[in-house]
C-alpha cells in the first residue's frame, strides 16, 4: 500500500496460503461476492483494511481487474522462486516477481527491461521454415505440398511449446558449446515465451517468431531425437490418417531441415529470401528493373501463407501497432507492385503454365532438363555421389555402379585410355555423381574436389548414347552444382575437347576463368588440344529448379504484358503523310505511341570519346563528393547504424562505389553514371522521413549534381 509508505511494510493483498502450483483457468461461476468489512483489522499488520485501499478509490474497474491479475501472477512467481532448484531459472523468476510487485505498487504495466527487445534475430524460425518449404518443395503437386505444409505447422507448434533445457543441463551435455550465448537466449525465452504462459499480465510471444537460427541450432538435435522417439512410442495411439504422416514423412522432413539448419550458407536464412506480401509466391526482387542481376529462389504458385496459423495452441493477437520500420514497404522505383503480381498469378489456373506438364509429351520450347526433372520426381531416375574407399569395407552395389561408370566413360570417350579412366574412377580422391535408371548406370560426372584451393576439377562427363538428348546431361550438372554449394566449393574447372565445349557453354562455363591461376596450377591435369573452361556458382540459386523459376517468370510477365495490351488496345488511323512525300517524322508524333509507355530519349549529348567521358565524369563526381551536403552518401550504409536499411533498400548505392565503378571504366555512357547518382538520392528519400537531415541533404545535393551535369553539356540546360 502507499498510504503509509515506509511505516507499514504489510503485504495485505497477499494470501496466507498461496496455491502450490499455478492452477488451470476455470470458467467463471455465478456465485455471490464475499462481503468484506473494510473496518476490520488487517490480519497482517492490524491496520484497518480500508487503509490499504484508499489509493484505489477512484480507479476504474478495468485497472482494478488488471492489478488483481498481476497480484495473482506475483503469487505464482513467488511459488516458482521457492520451488525452483536451478539457479539461472530461479534468478529470472525472482526478477519477474520484483517487476510485477513494483507494477502493483505503481499501478503500471509490466515491461521487461532488456538491452534488446523482440525479435532477437532475423529471419525468425517461422520465416526460415517457411523459406525451407518453398526452397525444397515448391515443385511438388499441390496435394503433396500440402502434406509438407502440415509437417511444417506441426514442427513449429512443437517449438512454441518446447521446454528448453537449463544452461547448467546444457553445459553438462555439450561442454564445448557457447554457454554464455545460450544463457542469454534461455533468459529471453523464459521472460517472453515460457513464464507468460501462466502469467497473463506479461506479454507473450511465440518462440518461432522472435528467435532465429541460433536458438533453433541449439535445440534441434535433441528435439528431433525426442520427437521421433515419442512418435515411435505412441504410434498405436495415432489416428490412421496421421500415422503415415508422422512415422514416414516427418523423419525425412526433419532430416532435410537439419541439413539446412546446420549448413553455413543455406539460402533459407538469408534476409534476401523474399516472399510476397500475402505470404507467397515470387520473390519481390524478380520483378524490379534490375531483374537480371538479382538472385533467384524457388517458389511455389500457392497464394496463401501456410505458416500463419497452427493447429493446437492458441495464438494471442498482438495489440501493439506495427513499428515504423515494419510498416515501410521495401519498394524501389520501377518495381511491379506485389499486389498486381498476386492478382495476375491468381488468373493462371493451368498448373502446366507455371510448373510444366506432368507428361512425356513435352513441347519443343520446354527446358532442356524438364523431362529429366519429371522422371526424377516419379522415381524413374536417381542421382548418387559415390566413390571408392580404402578405409571402409567395399559395398557391392557401389562397386557395381563404379564398374558401370567406367564402361560408360570408356564407350563415350574413346580417345581416353581405358586404364586411365579406370584409375581415376576407382581412385579414392575422386568421386562420381552417378545417374541411375532402372538400377543401372547410364551416365555420370567424375570429379575431384580441392577444398583448400576453392575449386573442383571435372574429369569425365558422359551419358550413354541411347539415353542422350533427354536432358540428363543438364540435370546431372545441376545436381553437381547443388552438391558443391552444400560443400562450400563455388568454382568448377575442366578441360573440354572440341566436342564438349558446346555442352559446357550451355551449363554456364566460359573461357574466362574466375579462379586465380596460382590456385589451380599444379593441381589440375593438363590435356593437349583441350580448352580450359570454368564456371562460378551462385550459392543462392537452386540449380535443379532454375528453369522452372524462369518459366514462372516468363508466364507472369506474359500475363502482365497482356494486361497492358488490353489497356491500350486502341486502333489509330494509319499515317498518310508518307504518301505526300514526307521522308521522316519524329517518333513522338506517331499516334498512340505515348500511351504504350514510350518516352522520348534525353536530348543530352553522349560523348563518343571514352577518355573524354571518363575525364568529364571524374570531374563531376569529385565536385559532388566535395559538396558540403555529400557527407551522408560517401560510403555504403552500415547495417548497425541504420536498422532494416537493406530490407527497405534493395539496390544500395554510394559515392565510394561510384568512384570504384568509374575507376574500372564501368560508366561507358552518361546514362549509367546518372542512374547510379539518382539511385543515391532515391534511396535516401525512400528510407528517411522528409523532415530528416538526410532527406534535405539528398535534395540539395541532387540539385547541385544536375547543375554540374548541365554545365558539362551532358543534358540540355
Amino acid at each position: 500500500n502507499t498510504w503509509a509508505e515506509g511505516a507499514c511494510k504489510c503485504n495485505g493483498w497477499k494470501s496466507q496460503n498461496p496455491p502450490p502450483t499455478p492452477p488451470p483457468p476455470t470458467p467463471p461461476r455465478a456465485e455471490q461476492p464475499i462481503a468484506v468489512n473494510l473496518l476490520e483489522p488487517c490480519r497482517s499488520c492490524s491496520h484497518p483494511l480500508g487503509d490499504h485501499v484508499t489509493h484505489l478509490e477512484n480507479v476504474s474497474e478495468e485497472v482494478m481487474n488488471r492489478l488483481l491479475g498481476i497480484a495473482l501472477d506475483v503469487e505464482y512467481l513467488y511459488t516458482c522462486v521457492h520451488k525452483e532448484e536451478d539457479a539461472d531459472t530461479k534468478q529470472v523468476y525472482f526478477s519477474l516477481f520484483k517487476l510485477l510487485r513494483k507494477c502493483i505498487l505503481q499501478m503500471g504495466r509490466p515491461v521487461v527491461e532488456a538491452l534488446e527487445s523482440p525479435p532477437f534475430e532475423k529471419p525468425s524460425i517461422e520465416q526460415g521454415v517457411n523459406n525451407f518449404v518453398q526452397y525444397k518443395f515448391s515443385h511438388l503437386p499441390s496435394k503433396e505440398r500440402q502434406t509438407i505444409v502440415e509437417l511444417a505447422k506441426m514442427f513449429l507448434n512443437q517449438i512454441n511449446y518446447w521446454q528448453l533445457e537449463t544452461p547448467s543441463q546444457r553445459r553438462q551435455r555439450v561442454p564445448t558449446d557457447d554457454v554464455a550465448g545460450y544463457k542469454i537466449n534461455y533468459t529471453r525465452w523464459l521472460c517472453y515465451c515460457n513464464v507468460p504462459q501462466f502469467c497473463d499480465s506479461l506479454p507473450r510471444y511465440e518462440a518461432t517468431q522472435i528467435f532465429g537460427r541460433t536458438l533453433l541450432r541449439s535445440v534441434f538435435t535433441v528435439m528431433r531425437k525426442q520427437l521421433l522417439e515419442q512418435a515411435r512410442q505412441e504410434k498405436d495411439k495415432l489416428p490412421p490418417e496421421k500415422r503415415t504422416l508422422i512415422l514416414t514423412h516427418f523423419p525425412k522432413f526433419l532430416s532435410m531441415l537439419e541439413e539446412e539448419v546446420y549448413s553455413p550458407n543455406s539460402p533459407i536464412w538469408s534476409e534476401d529470401f523474399m516472399v510476397g506480401s500475402s505470404g507467397g509466391q515470387i520473390p519481390r526482387a524478380l520483378f524490379t528493373t534490375d531483374v537480371v542481376t538479382k538472385q533467384l529462389y524457388k517458389n511455389g504458385n500457392h497464394t496463401t501463407c501456410f505458416l500463419c496459423a497452427f493447429e493446437g495452441g492458441e495464438k494471442r493477437k498482438s495489440s501493439e501497432p506495427l513499428s515504423h520500420e515494419d510498416t515501410k514497404k521495401a519498394r524501389v522505383i520501377g518495381d511491379i507492385p506485389m499486389e498486381l503480381i498476386n492478382e495476375v498469378m491468381s488468373t493462371i489456373t493451368d498448373p502446366t503454365a507455371m510448373l510444366g506438364p506432368e507428361t512425356s509429351l513435352l513441347s519443343a520450347h520446354s527446358a532442356r532438363d524438364e523431362a529429366a526433372r519429371l522422371e526424377e520426381r516419379r522415381g524413374v531416375i536417381e542421382f548418387h555421389v559415390i566413390g571408392n574407399s580404402l578405409n571402409q569395407k567395399p559395398n557391392k552395389k557401389i562397386l557395381m555402379w563404379l564398374v558401370g561408370l567406367q564402361n560408360v566413360f570408356s564407350h563415350q570417350l574413346p580417345r581416353m585410355p581405358k586404364e586411365y579412366i579406370t584409375r581415376l574412377v576407382f581412385d579414392p580422391k575422386h568421386k562420381t555423381l552417378s545417374l541411375i535408371k532402372d538400377g543401372r548406370v547410364i551416365g555420370g560426372i567424375c570429379f575431384r574436389m580441392f577444398p583448400s584451393q576453392g575449386f573442383t576439377e571435372i574429369v569425365f562427363c558422359a551419358v550413354t548414347s541411347n539415353e542422350q538428348v533427354k536432358g540428363y546431361g543438364t540435370h546431372l550438372m545441376n545436381h553437381l552444382k547443388e552438391y558443391h554449394i552444400k560443400h562450400e566449393i563455388l568454382n568448377f574447372l575442366t578441360y573440354a575437347d572440341e566436342y564438349a565445349i558446346g555442352y559446357f557453354k550451355k551449363q554456364g562455363f566460359s573461357k574466362d576463368i574466375k579462379v586465380p591461376k596460382a590456385k589451380y596450377v599444379g593441381y589440375i591435369k593438363d590435356y593437349e588440344g583441350a580448352t580450359l573452361m570454368g564456371c562460378e556458382l551462385n550459392p543462392s540459386i537452386p540449380y535443379t529448379e532454375f528453369s522452372v523459376i524462369i518459366k514462372q517468370q516468363k508466364e507472369i510477365i506474359k500475363k502482365l504484358i497482356e494486361r497492358k495490351q488490353a489497356q491500350i488496345r486502341k486502333v489509330y488511323p494509319g499515317l498518310s503523310c508518307f504518301k505526300e512525300g514526307v521522308r521522316q517524322i519524329p517518333i513522338e508524333s506517331i499516334p498512340g505511341i505515348r500511351e504504350t509507355g514510350w518516352k522520348p530519349m534525353g536530348k543530352g549529348k553522349e560523348m563518343k570519346d571514352p577518355d573524354q567521358l571518363y575525364s568529364t565524369l571524374k570531374t563531376i563526381l569529385q565536385q559532388v563528393k566535395s559538396h558540403q551536403n555529400a557527407w551522408p552518401f560517401m560510403e555504403p550504409v552500415k547495417k548497425n547504424e541504420a536498422p532494416g536499411y537493406y530490407q527497405v533498400i534493395r539496390f544500395p548505392m554510394d559515392l565510394k562505389t561510384m568512384s570504384e565503378r568509374l575507376k574500372s571504366r564501368y560508366y561507358t555512357t552518361r546514362k549509367l553514371f546518372m542512374a547510379d547518382m539518382q539511385r543515391i538520392f532515391t534511396n535516401c528519400r525512400e528510407y528517411n522521413p522528409p523532415e530528416s537531415e538526410y532527406y534535405k541533404c539528398a535534395n540539395l545535393l541532387e540539385k547541385f549534381f544536375y547543375t554540374k551535369i548541365k554545365e558539362a553539356g551532358l543534358i540540355d540546360k
